[in-house]
């Protein structure tokens, strides 16, 4: 098992006992007020992940899902206005086609753990990664990563590839990485 795995099996049996979801939310809400107009990309969630819709429904302006579009392929985004999602690959969920694509210019990104030095360990497929590295060189991106304290790990080992979150929501509050 390599090291990634070895955390990541940590992280997302930590995860599972979750956190104050309350304070979670009121969190997210508070960090993405300041960016009232600006397109919000957030996420449906599964299995055990932080919960984003509470602050996806309070944002100011236009909000977009993520949509799996193949693998080792970055992520594009389509407006979500409400109604009814179709399902994607890997158990997501995405607006329907018709659903116009947008470019984000906030992301809420889910992880299954992270570091105080805003290393984000995914599910390792490599997605958010990708689209974060093609976000940033077409312009200014903001990558919150949403997660619970108990998420948390010491350090994540990282590869050329991986691309660093910019602020961590948790339920004890929002923090920037030390860099």
């Amino acid at each position: 098992m390599t090291d990634k795995a070895a955390l990541r099996a940590q992280a997302l049996t930590a995860r599972a006992a979750g956190g104050d979801r309350h304070a979670l939310d009121r969190h997210l809400i508070a960090v993405l007020a300041p960016h009232a107009g600006a397109v919000l990309a957030g996420y449906w969630p599964m299995r055990s992940e932080a919960d984003p819709r509470a602050a996806m429904a309070a944002h100011d302006g236009p909000v977009a899902l993520p949509v799996v579009t193949g693998p080792a392929r970055p992520l594009t985004f389509r407006l979500w206005q409400g109604g009814a999602l179709q399902p994607g690959p890997f158990g997501t969920s995405h607006p329907p086609e018709s659903a116009p694509d947008v470019r984000p210019d906030v992301l809420i990104v889910p992880l299954a753990g992270f570091d105080d030095r805003g290393n984000r360990l995914g599910y390792g497929g490599g997605f958010y990664d990708r689209t974060l590295e093609l976000l940033r060189k077409s312009g200014p991106v903001l990558a919150v990563g949403l997660a619970f304290e108990v998420q948390r790990l010491p350090a994540i080992p990282t590869e050329p590839t991986d691309q660093p979150l910019d602020l961590i929501v948790t339920e004890g509050g929002a923090r920037t990485p030390l860099r």
